[in-house]
């Protein structure tokens, strides 16, 4: 069994798509958790309605102080009642058979050492997000990706016990932390998903979603967050990918009013490399204009 999570802040008028995208599974072998991240739109009247009305599969309602989709993940990892756990974003939706596919995917992972989920491709309306893959699927980390070229927002499925152990870390009056806090660490420590080459997420980057709202204001107002992920990417990537993380990093820490020397010691990297980060940085932007 699955269990599938949504977070959601004032998103009635489009989770109602969701809601249908599950009412429309050929399994119904889930339960549906509802993170109210706050809402103040009358979403907890629609989820309601759902709830006396739905026969097929468990809605979970829980409505949570505004804290971030972080926060959200974290308290329904703690309720889930089943092995398997699966992020639907409010404005997204699955395909018919992708509760079907999952479980067929979980019995071909199943008591493989090291293997702690299992994945399919996101997709618009109309194809794969970051193209197909060549093979049928591929075993490999979250920072293998780029090797086996899994490119592209995946719909990544994990064990529920892995998700307790590795919980996104929550940093009071902040409510963003970018993903990778989670993935990247639960990577770092050599566990893989078996990515599968087959659209069961469909999603659309709408305008006031999270995606095309997160920029440098975001971290610069998210701060501690921006700092251990920048701190975590360094420590997982090779020197280049690090050298430019140090020049992103800075460019929003002296928005901070924080100097170079300061930088560098949060980060824990060489003052010198520090700095060769941040022309390296400047370096790419100059290029790109």
């Amino acid at each position: 069994m699955i269990t599938i999570m949504t977070p959601t802040y004032n998103r009635a008028y489009i989770l109602g798509q969701a809601y249908r995208s599950l009412c429309e599974q050929t399994s119904f072998e889930f339960e549906w958790i509802i993170i109210d991240d706050g809402s103040s739109d009358g979403t907890s009247d629609l989820v309601n309605k759902w709830i006396n009305e739905c026969k097929d599969f468990h809605i979970i309602y829980c409505q949570q102080q505004n804290g971030g989709k972080h926060r959200a993940i974290n308290n329904a990892v703690k309720i889930a009642q089943y092995e398997w756990f699966l992020i639907l974003d409010s404005d997204d939706q699955l395909t018919p058979t992708a509760v079907e596919l999952i479980h067929a995917w979980i019995t071909d992972v199943a008591g493989i050492k090291g293997i702690v989920g299992v994945a399919g491709l996101k997709g618009g309306y109309e194809h794969a997000i970051g193209g197909n893959m060549k093979m049928p699927y591929v075993d490999a980390t979250n920072l293998q990706r780029k090797k086996f070229g899994l490119l592209g927002d995946k719909a990544e499925v994990y064990k529920t016990e892995i998700l307790k152990q590795y919980p996104f870390p929550e940093f009071e009056g902040e409510n963003f932390i970018r993903e990778s806090a989670v993935w990247d660490n639960i990577a770092k420590d050599g566990l893989k998903l078996r990515w599968f080459n087959h659209v069961i997420y469909i999603c659309e980057y709408i305008q006031d979603g999270l995606t095309k709202n997160t920029n440098i204001e975001t971290y610069a107002k998210n701060f501690q967050g921006f700092t251990y992920c920048s701190k975590l990417y360094i420590e997982t990537h090779s020197w280049l990918y690090a050298l430019h993380k140090c020049g992103e990093y800075y460019s929003v820490a002296k928005r901070k009013d924080i100097r170079i020397k300061g930088a560098a010691k949060k980060l824990n990297v060489n003052i010198i490399f520090f700095v060769m980060g941040i022309l390296f940085f400047e370096f790419k932007k100059y290029l790109r204009k």
